[in-house]
């Protein structure tokens, strides 16, 4: 019997190089798949006290995407999903409209509803008026007809418009919506001032070809021909099948039947190995999904007595996957930006990252105070309140089945807004791409250089013989 050793994060380091790359030269975009670009390699994990809609919309802001987890039903998360690409555009390509004969009481209720502050008004598909919260703000009588109180003089952009055109035309005109139509005045779509400044305050956001926020969605293998219609329709931009054990039947045909019925990227995941890797790969998977049991939440090497450690488990992913050409999403036991760094050395893409993101503000756990202190929960999906709120088939267990969790439900300490907390851990992974002389991602998968870290290497490597009087924002034990 001959056994083989496998590595974490902390039993290597990256072997510093000469270099003339600084942090600030470093780029690190990359295309997961085709549609889907990010400008940071990070995604929110699919967890239930990590990614909803608010997570998936800063974190894409800021250049990575959010994948809203699946113990929500299919309306909600379908609904959670609408929400994320309704928050940013360039030019809304179906926006909503109202008629003539309309009364603004309707009009108003609409608006409520669908939370816009404007409608254009169409006779078929002819623009013939807009009208605004403005519009009836100073309307005492909420039965009148849409026409008798909608802006018919309207300022327009006809065909194709460009960013510097409606700018020019929103300050001119003082204006906050901007229709666009064709040469036969037929609506084609809208501009909103709104989006003009997103856009200009998030110039990394990572969105789709039309502007929007890029944002994924977890899905199952069974229910899948329900929620996968209704994430199409909310025009999700990929799904990730979200199971312990993807190297398993039930996994490889629910991948097979996306790529059969929908036109959709998908996420395969998650596996361990090079076999697992391959076998995804042969279904059809756009991605692979990285990681059995490091999560800091995760029982499933203690329960269940199998795993890979998470750094061997992504070299052995990624040296099948690049001969594929197929993207390696590394997915937990991330501690600290370096172990971001290690990772995408390792060979993986991006990172996908649950425990340092649940103690935002933007996640969707409860915030608890703790003898002076702000925490915030965080739960494994494994775990018995995770799995009695729907998440059980994920680790194999049948409905009505008494729980055997492979995670747990805990705390972690409150840790502020998305933006300044991903701005320490990008700028740390830059600064280890610039210690190797990598400029890209590609080159810093393509590096392969590390040392091995013994217990003594990695207690040196810390901070030790010290008590910390000032705890730096990117550090904690």
């Amino acid at each position: 019997m001959s056994f083989e050793e496998t590595l974490s994060y902390d039993d290597v380091l990256l072997l510093p190089s000469y270099s003339e790359v600084l942090p600030e030269d470093i780029d690190l975009g990359v295309e997961l798949f085709a549609g889907v670009r990010l400008n940071v390699p990070v995604l929110s994990a699919a967890m239930d006290t990590v990614t909803e809609q608010q997570m998936a919309i800063g974190l894409a802001l800021q250049g990575g995407v959010g994948v809203i987890h699946r113990n929500l039903t299919v309306d909600e998360q379908a609904r959670q999903v609408a929400a994320v690409k309704r928050y940013l555009n360039w030019i809304i390509a179906a926006p909503l409209t109202v008629t003539e004969d309309l009364t603004v009481r309707e009009v108003w209720e609409q608006m409520q509803a669908n939370d816009v502050s404007g409608m254009p008004v169409v006779r078929g598909n002819t623009l013939v008026g807009i009208i605004t919260s403005r519009d009836m703000r100073f309307c005492s009588d909420l039965s009148l007809k849409v026409r008798d109180v909608m802006t018919s003089d309207l300022v327009v952009e006809v065909g194709r418009p460009d960013i510097a055109s409606a700018q020019q035309k929103f300050n001119t005109h003082k204006i906050e919506k901007l229709p666009v139509v064709d040469d036969a005045g037929e609506l084609t779509g809208l501009i909103t001032v709104k989006d003009m400044e997103k856009h200009r305050q998030f110039p990394r956001a990572a969105v789709d070809q039309h502007g929007r926020l890029l944002v994924g969605a977890a899905v199952a293998p069974n229910g899948l021909a329900e929620r996968m219609s209704a994430l199409v329709e909310a025009q999700a931009d990929f799904v990730v099948m979200d199971a312990a054990h993807g190297d398993s039947k039930n996994v490889l045909d629910g991948v097979r039947y996306i790529k059969q019925h929908y036109d959709l990227p998908v996420v395969g995941g998650n596996i361990a190995t090079a076999e697992g890797a391959e076998h995804l790969i042969d279904a059809g998977a756009d991605a692979i999904k990285v990681g059995v049991g490091p999560g800091s939440i995760c029982t499933t090497r203690v329960v269940a007595g199998i795993g890979v450690a998470q750094f061997s488990a992504v070299r052995n992913a990624a040296e099948v996957a690049v001969k594929r050409g197929v993207p390696v999403i590394a997915d937990g036991g991330i501690k600290y930006s370096g172990d971001i760094a290690k990772a995408l050395a390792a060979g993986a893409h991006a990172v996908m990252i649950g425990n340092l993101f649940a103690g935002l503000r933007e996640s969707p756990g409860r915030e608890i105070i703790f003898e002076g202190r702000i925490f915030k929960t965080y739960r494994g999906m494994g775990s018995l309140g995770a799995i009695k709120q729907g998440s059980g088939d994920r680790y194999q267990m049948a409905q009505g089945e008494d729980p055997v969790p492979e995670g747990v439900e805990g705390r972690v300490p409150y840790k502020g807004e998305l933006e300044p907390f991903l701005h320490q851990l990008v700028v740390g992974v830059k600064k280890g791409m610039g210690y190797c002389g990598c400029a890209t991602l590609a080159e810093l998968r393509a590096y392969e250089k590390f040392v091995r870290v013994t217990s003594a290497g990695l207690k040196e490597g810390h901070v030790h013989d010290v008590a910390i009087t000032q705890e730096p924002p990117n550090y904690s034990r």
